[in-house]
């Protein structure tokens, strides 16, 4: 595997070896020990999640307050997605500001999603099937969001506004003007 530095200290872009040939394609996922060994981050992954949707669904900002803060790896294996991590890390140099990057069944690229960041992505194929391990479990209690349409994040989700199809609690999260971080 190849890791990618982003723009941001923390997301990371995980290039996996992909061997192909006239039957198809094989290639590792994930392993822990290369994974450690390239990143230095000892994780363990305890949950895995899956989601499929359609063309035009934007999903987050999303994120789990400390102590149930989760680390994510995803990944998409039917489609395409714009893939959005946001610093929410107070006193962070890079605060508000995102990396965004196109993952899909073609490049087999995986973003890692450090505690301290809000996450979404918005689905850029007819349907896409996205799948992510978390270092910690879901606990409801603990959900935030940001709001995903915020100007003064200003991202450019490759959708038309008007194409968005959302969640009704994915419509109604504050605005990181708004927004108080549990994240120091």
């Amino acid at each position: 595997m190849t890791i990618i530095k982003t723009a941001i200290e923390g997301p990371f872009i995980v290039e996996p070896r992909v061997f192909g040939d006239a039957r198809g394609y094989f290639f590792e996922s994930f392993n822990q020990r290369d994974f450690a060994e390239q990143t230095g981050l000892e994780l363990d992954f305890v949950q895995d999640n899956e989601s499929r949707s359609t063309y035009g669904v934007v999903r987050g900002l999303h994120f789990q307050r400390p102590p149930y803060a989760q680390a994510k790896l995803v990944r998409v294996v039917e489609g395409r997605v714009l893939d959005v991590a946001v610093d929410i890390r107070r006193g962070s140099l890079t605060y508000g500001q995102y990396v965004a990057v196109e993952l899909s069944s073609e490049n087999h690229r995986q973003f890692y999603v450090p505690h301290g960041f809000a996450h979404g992505f918005a689905v850029l194929s007819d349907t896409a099937v996205f799948q992510y391990k978390c270092d910690n479990y879901y606990h409801p209690e603990s959900e935030g969001a940001l709001a995903w349409d915020d100007p003064d994040l200003a991202i450019d989700w490759q959708i038309a506004p008007d194409a968005v199809l959302l969640s009704d609690r994915d419509r109604s999260h504050p605005r990181l003007v708004d927004f108080e971080t549990p994240f120091c």
